[in-house]
């Protein structure tokens, strides 16, 4: 029996998909334990030992596993919490303050009381050493050594657990990097160490130094977590193999998360743009809006094709610049809290109630209102059914909470609060939606909408209403759709040089031995992590510019316009870029075009979960009725009786018409009065506007192409 396992861990839940061959996912869930996320691991693992048939022991079960992919927000929530290591930083002298300064661009220009945000590192913590090099990696003052050691000094002193090197123009030659990190190797053996020429060597001194700094801040705790989890697994008896989540989608081995972990500051959601679109392609699409709705977060992306890539971001306001799925994070979960501002606004969140105590209805001593005490409240959560009935929800602990924090100083009943608890959260979701959306240039009204996370489905019809989106996809995982993408998920090693040059001026041979080191490299990594050759792909971009713009655009370029040198194919592909992107583009105008930086992308293919078509079933949903109760009517603000149909034993075809509840044991989507579902072939719920049948006429007349 030879398993894959994906392992999501979240802020209230930790999920499991497990496959195996010949076989259909199956799903878990359990309950996180945020003090060591490592602990629900091994429990998630034990319920699914028991669960099989017939049972097994953990060490049976823990056997047959050949590959655990896993997700984590370690270092996501170490940054956001500011809970991450003391860190020392060793920098070029007189610009030891370019952390602090950043690009001197307010974030709300208009807002005079918007703080900077404190930097990673303290100011007395940051050493300015002397040493230069210009431009072109040509020393023009030596590393003052001397001052290397001082520095290193105060900061055994001061306790610093993280050091980062940071010096300018090392990109260029990273002789004074690697002097100074020997020494910091010496010297302080035990502190965590990042050189800015092994984690960005990239042109670019803020950002480089920024990454570089965060690298440091949070690769104490993710070193920390890796050494629970592994010691964890290795004593249920666990041997194979352990990836690990990073942002771009892709994974790597826990050691170069270790070395990298600045690499996982998305892993958690990163999964899921990949997955919606594996959901989306039964009904002939091959763009989707994902969204994540779990207990303290909601995530939101974009893909066209394949998801979307940004070369730098921000995460709690600090800049980093590696490669990245375009995921847009709000606090927004079904853990969010509710309260009242100074002007007696009912707001929703950031703050979450997390796993512990969790929400007020979760009976673990939580007393705040939180959005799943609403949809208890609504009638979207069956107290008896919640987790599949083994998790009691208690209604009157719920409404207790929301009247007293709520109902009582808004002079509102508990079912008018809880209505206005839903709303807001779902308007804030939306706003989430529209940042990956409308910022970026697209429509959300042309995209299929993916609904995913234990909470998603209960809230996808409002949002959608709201941003007038006319279909929407619920996969029948879509409670653990990170984990379920991360099955899919191939491994990937992104790579940067920095190559300044002019189109008409470009040393093809420098071009090509850059981008032969890059890719031998990445083979290096491929074969550590045993990846065939045939499984094997090696991706090239640029990032260009038109000279005298500022930042740049990054595009695929294929390896035999490189041998064939040519640059006019490349400019074309340069100029259809930029104009997809910003609405122009300056081909005509003949603007001369240069080259910043070249990344090369190393992918070893894996094998993915399979998918068996479904047997087409009919129309007819009446077997999987289960009952009715009353709900909350968006549309009608009303509470009216609908019926409740049970999701598991609902089979391609079947048709529901809106309003109704179709539950699971891991979710609930409500089907709101504006739209009607029907089951595709692969068992996740189409829903769509009355009278939009066109959308899920695959679904509803013709058999369709099995994916796998």
């Amino acid at each position: 029996m030879t398993l894959k396992i994906g392992i999501d861990v979240g802020g209230t839940f930790t999920d499991f998909v497990l496959t195996r061959e010949g076989a259909e996912p199956a799903i878990f869930k359990t309950l996180s334990t945020p003090s060591d996320p490592s602990i629900a691991v091994v429990n998630g693992l034990a319920d699914i030992a028991a669960g099989m048939s017939p049972p097994l022991s953990l060490q049976a079960f823990v056997r047959g596993i050949d590959t655990i992919v896993h997700g984590t927000t370690v270092t996501t929530n170490a940054t956001l919490t500011g809970t991450g290591a003391k860190c020392g930083l060793l920098t070029t002298e007189g610009v030891r303050d370019a952390l602090e300064m950043r690009r001197g661009i307010r974030e709300e220009q208009y807002n005079n009381r918007y703080t900077n945000v404190k930097p990673l590192v303290p100011r007395y913590l940051r050493a300015g050493i002397e040493g230069r090099l210009d431009r072109n990696g040509t020393e023009t003052k030596a590393l003052n050594l001397d001052q290397v050691r001082q520095a290193l000094a105060l900061f055994k002193q001061e306790g610093v657990q993280a050091v980062s090197v940071c010096f300018m123009n090392s990109f260029a030659n990273p002789v004074h990097e690697q002097a100074a990190a020997e020494l910091v190797r010496r010297e302080m053996p035990q502190a965590y160490l990042s050189v800015s020429t092994d984690v960005l060597p990239s042109i670019r001194f803020y950002e480089r130094i920024s990454t570089t700094a965060l690298n440091s801040y949070v690769g104490p705790k993710l070193n920390h977590y890796l050494d629970q989890l592994v010691g964890r697994l290795k004593e249920i008896g666990f041997e194979g193999l352990l990836l690990i989540m990073q942002s771009n989608g892709g994974v790597i081995s826990p050691q170069l998360a270790r070395e990298k972990a600045a690499l996982t500051l998305l892993s958690g959601p990163a999964g899921g743009p990949g997955a919606g679109l594996f959901y989306v392609r039964v009904h002939d699409q091959n763009k989707c809006i994902t969204t994540d709705m779990g207990g303290t977060s909601f995530e939101a992306s974009v893909a066209l094709g394949s998801p979307m890539i940004k070369n730098d971001g921000e995460i709690a306001r600090r800049k980093i610049a590696l490669p990245m799925l375009d995921i847009h994070t709000i606090g927004a979960g079904g853990g969010s809290i509710g309260w009242l501002d100074k002007g007696g606004m009912l707001r929703m969140g950031p703050q979450s109630a997390g796993a512990d105590p969790g929400p007020a209805c979760y009976m673990k001593g939580g007393t705040l209102p939180a959005t799943t005490d609403a949809n208890v409240v609504l009638g979207y959560l069956d107290p008896e059914f919640f987790a599949g009935g083994k998790m009691k929800l208690d209604l009157a602990a719920a409404r207790q909470a929301i009247d007293t924090h709520i109902a009582k100083p808004m002079g509102l009943s508990v079912e008018q609060a809880a209505a206005g608890m839903y709303r807001v959260a779902c308007n804030n979701m939306a706003q989430g939606v529209r940042e990956v959306t409308i910022k970026r240039g697209f429509d959300p009204r042309e995209f299929p909408f993916v609904a995913a996370g234990g909470a998603g489905p209960m809230h996808s019809c409002l949002i959608c209403t709201e941003l007038e989106i006319p279909l929407q996809i619920v996969p029948r995982e879509s409670s653990v759709l990170c984990a379920f993408g991360m099955l899919m998920s191939e491994l990937k090693h992104d790579f940067v040089r920095t190559f300044v040059s002019r189109f008409g001026a470009i040393d093809w041979e420098r071009l090509s031995r850059i981008i032969n080191d890059m890719s031998n490299e990445g083979a290096r990594q491929l074969t550590e992590e045993r990846i065939p050759e045939a499984k094997r792909r090696y991706d090239v971009k640029f990032d260009c510019r038109y000279i005298k713009q500022y930042h740049e655009v990054s595009f695929l370029v294929p390896r035999e316009l490189i041998a064939r040198r040519d640059i006019a194919s490349i400019a074309r592909a340069f100029h259809a870029e930029h104009n997809r992107l910003y609405g122009y583009s300056l081909e005509q105008e003949n603007t001369p075009i240069e080259i910043i930086n070249v990344r090369v992308q190393a992918i070893g293919l894996t094998d993915k979960p399979y998918y068996k078509k479904e047997i087409r079933a009919g129309a007819d949903a009446s077997a999987a009725a289960k009952g009715r109760r009353k709900v909350y009517i968006p549309e009608s603000n009303a509470f009216r009786e609908v019926q409740v149909y049970d999701g598991h034993r609902m089979r391609f075809g079947n048709r529901v018409e809106g309003p109704a509840m179709i539950e699971q044991e891991t979710t609930a989507i409500f089907v709101s009065a504006s739209y009607d579902c029907v089951v595709d072939a692969y068992g996740s719920f189409a829903l769509y506007q009355k009278g939009r049948e066109d959308l899920v006429k695959s679904c509803l007349e013709q058999e369709t192409e099995a994916i796998t």
